[in-house]
C-alpha cells in the first residue's frame, strides 16, 4: 500500500514538472538547471534501451521524440525499468519530462521504450542538474554542505566518463540489435 502511495506521489510530482514546462517554450530551461548530457538514439517498436544515471542531486530528464514515439521509465530499484516495473514515467506523444528526486538511490535505471505504434522511434534526451535546493529543516551548515557535495558530484569527471561509457555501450547494443533484426 505504501508503494502505491509513493508511486502516486512521484507521478504527481512528474506531472507538475511537465505542466510547468509545457506552458513555455520547449527550449527554455530555468537558470538553475545545468545541462549535463545530450543523448540521441533510435529504438525499435516494442524494444527498450537502457541508460544508467550516476549523478547525485535532483536531475531532470527531458526527452523529445523526433520521429515516432519513445516513452521514458525511471527506477531507483532496478536498472532495467519497464512499463511493468518503474517509479517514474512519462509516456506522452511529444516531449517526455521526468524529475528524478535527489533522494533516489544511485545508480538510477532509465528505460526508453519504443512504442509499437511506430516501426522505429528516434529521440533526443537532455539531462539537467537542478541546482535549486529544497527547503531543509536542518541548519544552514547542513544545507551548505549538501550544496557543496551536490556541486562536486555534478562536476565529477569520473561520473561523466562512466555515463559516456554507458551511453556508448547502449548505442553499440542498439546497433547490434538492429543488425540482428535485419538479418533474422
Amino acid at each position: 500500500m505504501a508503494a502505491a502511495w509513493k508511486r502516486a506521489l512521484l507521478v504527481l510530482l512528474a506531472w507538475q514538472v511537465v505542466s510547468s514546462l509545457s506552458s513555455g517554450d520547449e527550449d527554455e530551461v530555468p537558470e538553475d538547471w545545468v545541462l549535463l548530457h545530450v543523448v540521441q538514439g533510435q529504438i525499435g517498436a516494442g524494444n527498450y534501451s537502457y541508460l544508467r544515471l550516476n549523478h547525485e542531486g535532483k536531475i531532470v530528464l527531458r526527452m523529445q521524440s523526433l520521429r515516432g514515439d519513445a516513452d521514458l521509465y525511471v527506477s531507483d530499484s532496478t536498472l532495467h525499468p519497464s512499463f511493468d516495473d518503474y517509479e517514474l514515467q512519462s509516456v506522452t506523444c511529444g516531449q517526455d519530462v521526468v524529475a528524478v528526486p535527489a533522494h533516489f538511490q544511485r545508480p538510477v535505471g532509465i528505460g526508453i521504450y519504443g512504442h509499437p505504434s511506430h516501426h522505429e522511434s528516434e529521440f533526443e534526451m537532455k539531462v539537467y542538474y537542478d541546482r535549486r535546493l529544497e527547503p531543509s529543516p536542518f541548519s544552514e551548515v547542513a544545507t551548505s554542505e549538501a550544496r557543496d557535495a551536490a556541486h562536486r558530484q555534478a562536476r565529477a569527471p569520473e561520473d561523466a566518463s562512466q555515463e559516456e561509457e554507458s551511453v556508448l555501450w547502449t548505442i553499440v547494443i542498439s546497433v547490434l540489435k538492429l543488425v540482428l533484426e535485419i538479418l533474422f
